[in-house]
């Protein structure tokens, strides 16, 4: 069977899920009759959904994770019948994982619509990891370069997986 990178990313991160001592086990997570490729049941009431960056942005060092309106909409079903969803983000380059909960994820969705004034078809999370520090995570004003909206969400390098199990 040929291994493919998600493989390979979402493994790092559900490794870690799996050495955890609150961790008991881990299922494909099902919508309906839907599996989702990109997310799983972990003991019997977490969801975690992964995706994962190769590297950073030259210009800015950022890592970039794209949600299209596809992706939102899977999450949002995911995290009705798994209330307690979070989003795992594996950056590859810096082999980090930045955790955020479904709620922090909307937050930062709907600050960026609310900037634009409309939906979008996509939405990117930002990210930056500067050596020896938290993960900064936000997103970009719309049609502006270089600004960002608001504060820096801070998430500690620390949080995964301890996150999902509190």
């Amino acid at each position: 069977m040929k291994i493919y990178d998600d493989h390979m990313f979402h493994g790092a991160a559900l490794i870690q899920v799996a050495e955890h001592k609150r961790f008991t086990a881990i299922n494909s997570l099902k919508t309906g009759r839907k599996v989702h490729r990109n997310a799983y049941k972990i003991n019997n009431d977490i969801g975690l959904y992964l995706k994962y960056a190769s590297g950073k942005t030259k210009a800015h060092k950022e890592y970039i994770f794209t949600f299209t309106l596809e992706h939102l909409k899977d999450i949002k079903k995911i995290h009705q019948v798994t209330p307690r969803l979070f989003i795992a983000m594996v950056c590859v380059e810096d082999r980090e994982i930045c955790c955020l909960s479904y709620d922090e994820l909307c937050r930062l969705v709907e600050t960026r619509k609310n900037k634009k004034g409309s939906q979008e078809n996509q939405y990117s999370i930002l990210m930056t990891i500067l050596s020896g520090n938290s993960i900064h995570v936000y997103v970009n004003a719309p049609g502006v370069k270089n600004t960002k909206i608001g504060k820096d969400m801070i998430i500690k390098r620390k949080e995964y997986p301890n996150k999902i199990f509190s």
